[in-house]
């Protein structure tokens, strides 16, 4: 239970004494933050001392009296007006009026509270600036963690392209100083890996804007009955040329047509990612397999290797962003880390979820399911979702191809 601290500034007594009673075990509940708040109750008994206390240790919620000997209760709130901090002033007078109302808010006042009050009332004013003050608290928060987030991000993404930059940059030094000999052929392997390095950047570049679109929503979706199977096919086809090179065996498992309600860019990307993992991770003369299945209103899809396999460890975080394994096996593959990341959240778009089960040196098996976007029975909540929308908002109606 968070705990903040109330001082009471009152010239009378029998004041002081009924606010720190009426807060002694009130509890204020806010559902927003999941935060239960009490009260630590201190008493001034005039503004002088009010001030003092303040500037050795500012208060969360101040009660201040309008007319007491002295300083009054304005000139309080206009000393303290310079001080950083988050403390909430409530004028408690009798002597309300909405000249005086005015005034107080000019100076810095949170609300206005006047005498004679009941406790409930009290209470209420003290619920409301407890919830102002959890919120505000809740809000800096979660801006330091999006500060945090976007030093992560930029550190790592500045590692990603250090190193094929300087790669790219050793090349092309070699190519300026003629360091290879007089034979255009000498340089041909120098200039392959610096278009290898390139593909990797452009790779990483095109997954930053695909993640940034799924994340923010801003992806315009394009709804429609999809058939995977031929979907399926097709990419494989793309990566044709990296299974004969690497002599993978590779065949699609699946009845004469899956279908759903999907955005067929959505479904390739997952296909992509999934298939080009499974043929960069794999050994010479592997193989992978693509299953697609469909029950009731889920559709799977599994894509089997018989690759180098991940350790328990190294699964569990597979599906961060920017997770990459690196050991002696992988140290030559490249890719951007969030190729995964992607395939786990589109996932979630769909009610659905990614996972792998995996054995090192074996082989690894990544299973996603997808709920048909366009069935009628009741979403179950995705294991990977917090309460979020499914969908964007800018999601276009079915329609079907």
């Amino acid at each position: 239970m968070d705990i903040l601290r109330v001082l009471v500034t009152d010239d009378e007594l029998g004041m002081r004494l009924g606010v720190a009673r009426t807060l002694r075990d009130f509890t204020v509940q806010v559902p927003d933050v999941e935060e239960t708040i009490g009260f630590a109750v201190e008493e001034a008994d005039c503004g002088e001392a009010a001030l003092e206390k303040i500037r050795a240790s500012r208060p969360d919620i101040l009660f201040l009296d309008h007319k007491m000997p002295g300083m009054s209760g304005l000139e309080v709130l206009n000393a303290t007006r310079g001080l950083q901090s988050e403390m909430l002033t409530i004028m408690i007078t009798a002597y309300a009026s909405i000249e005086t109302a005015v005034q107080a808010t000019k100076r810095g006042a949170y609300d206005f509270l006047a005498k004679p009050f009941t406790p409930d009332e009290l209470r209420n004013t003290t619920r409301k600036a407890a919830a102002r003050l959890a919120l505000a608290k809740q809000a800096r928060k979660l801006a330091e963690e999006k500060r945090q987030v976007r030093f992560q991000f930029i550190r790592v993404l500045g590692h990603e392209l250090k190193a094929p930059l300087n790669a790219v940059e050793g090349y092309l030094r070699l190519l300026q100083e003629g360091r290879l000999g007089d034979r255009l052929p000498d340089y041909v392997e120098a200039i392959e890996r610096s278009l290898n390095r390139i593909e990797g950047m452009r790779k990483l570049v095109t997954d930053l804007l695909d993640v940034t679109h799924i994340e923010s929503g801003q992806r315009q979706r394009q709804l429609a009955t999809v058939d995977l199977v031929p979907l399926a096919h097709g990419v494989l086809e793309t990566f044709a040329s990296e299974t004969a090179a690497k002599r993978i065996e590779i065949a699609c498992d699946a009845p004469e047509r899956v279908r759903m309600v999907a955005d067929r860019g959505e479904i390739e990307m997952v296909l992509n990612n999934l298939i080009s993992n499974a043929i960069k991770y794999n050994r010479e003369g592997g193989r992978v397999d693509v299953r697609l299945t469909r029950e009731a209103d889920r559709v799977t899809i599994a894509v089997v290797d018989t690759g180098i396999g991940l350790t328990q460890e190294e699964a569990d975080r597979l599906f961060g962003e920017f997770v990459r394994i690196r050991n002696e096996k992988t140290q030559n593959i490249l890719g951007s880390g969030l190729g995964l990341s992607i395939v786990k959240k589109l996932a979630c778009l769909y009610d659905g979820d990614a996972t792998v089960t995996s054995q090192a040196g074996v082989g690894s098996t990544f299973t996603v399911v997808l709920r048909d976007q366009g069935s009628d029975e009741p979403a179950t909540p995705s294991p990977c979702l917090s309460g979020e929308n499914t969908l964007p908002a800018n999601s276009q109606v079915p329609t079907t191809t």
